[in-house]
């Protein structure tokens, strides 16, 4: 289990979980399911290690740049304010 220091924003105590993620980046969407996080237990911030970054960002390119196929495709509502 990985130890994470106290919430920057408001010194809550901080747990591993894994967690689904939104992953938004040059107008693209991508859903990461089962992602190790650190998440405050006082606010929900998230806090993620470099590792675990590094693999969301080789994720995302695999699929946008690289067209591999994702594990699942889903449809998002969208509406403007």
């Amino acid at each position: 289990m990985t130890t994470f220091a106290e919430c920057t924003f408001c010194r809550g105590p901080v747990e591993e979980q894994r967690i689904d993620y939104d992953y938004r980046r040059k107008g693209h969407l991508l859903i990461m399911k089962n992602v190790p996080a650190g998440v405050c237990r006082q606010c929900g911030e998230k806090y993620f290690k470099p590792d675990v970054l590094k693999k969301m960002d080789q994720r995302y390119h695999d699929i946008v740049d690289r067209h591999q196929k994702p594990e699942q495709v889903v449809e998002v509502p969208a509406v403007s304010f």
